[in-house]
């Protein structure tokens, strides 16, 4: 895992000078890894519309300098597309379905800019995945007639500050780049492409509430000895 986290930062890092970058990969490797557990939640466009995507992640953190791992994401949003059938007769049908899609995913979030309460880093998450349309808001991956390939490439910019040393607020831009069936979706749901993109180029962003637990545990209990084997609370 080392060796591959460190030919990462390598190909990320490659605007700094040969001292820095040594410096950071000895700083970040010099201290024992810890699990990387959270939910995430970020806004998106699609066809001008806001729509939420939610995740699970669960990997490994290097000292706050580096995350990496894996996870599954998905559209919370019910959002709707309009498409027309032809139906027996030979005539169009106006015909709604919610759009879904899910995918796998690996991140890496690289610090490179640190100091007491400021904090810049580098997100970048590429996922696989389908997306399909299907009649009921709920999810229903195997009621969908036909699903369709989904690949993304987000790469972003992170800033956080810490309000207190188990506390802080953050905010997360990103561009999402996004390969898809494009002429089979449009051609199976006869959908005007000059009006629907689905799942288009386009930013993401999300604001974010930072709660650090075991920072916390470490400030309220002082003297325990959890406390005493693996803090104290740091900035």
């Amino acid at each position: 895992m080392k060796k591959l986290a460190g030919i990462i930062i390598f190909v990320l890092s490659a605007f700094m000078s040969e001292a820095q970058w040594h410096d950071t990969l000895h700083e970040v490797f010099k201290y024992k890894s810890s699990i990387d557990a959270r939910l995430e939640s970020r806004y998106s466009f699609i066809n001008n519309e806001i729509v939420s995507v939610t995740g699970v992640r669960l990997g490994v953190a290097f000292q706050r300098k580096l995350r990496i791992g894996g996870g599954i994401s998905w559209l919370k949003s019910d959002y709707k597309i309009t498409f027309y059938p032809i139906n027996i007769f030979g005539r169009k049908d106006t015909v709604q379905r919610y759009l879904k899609f899910a995918y796998l995913c690996f991140y890496l979030d690289f610090v490179f800019y640190k100091t007491k309460r400021w904090q810049l880093s580098v997100p970048i998450q590429m996922g696989l995945g389908s997306l399909w349309f299907q009649r009921k808001t709920a999810y229903n991956i195997f009621g969908a007639d036909r699903k369709y390939f989904l690949a993304l490439y987000e790469p972003g910019i992170t800033a956080q500050f810490k309000v207190f040393k188990w506390i802080g607020l953050g905010a997360d831009v990103a561009y999402r780049f996004s390969a898809k069936d494009n002429v089979k979706i449009r051609q199976d749901l006869d959908i005007d492409h000059t009006k629907y993109k689905v799942l288009a180029w386009s930013p993401t962003y999300s604001f974010k509430l930072l709660i650090w637990f075991d920072q916390l545990y470490y400030q309220v209990f002082p003297n325990s000895k959890i406390t005493k084997r693996f803090g104290p609370a740091v900035w």
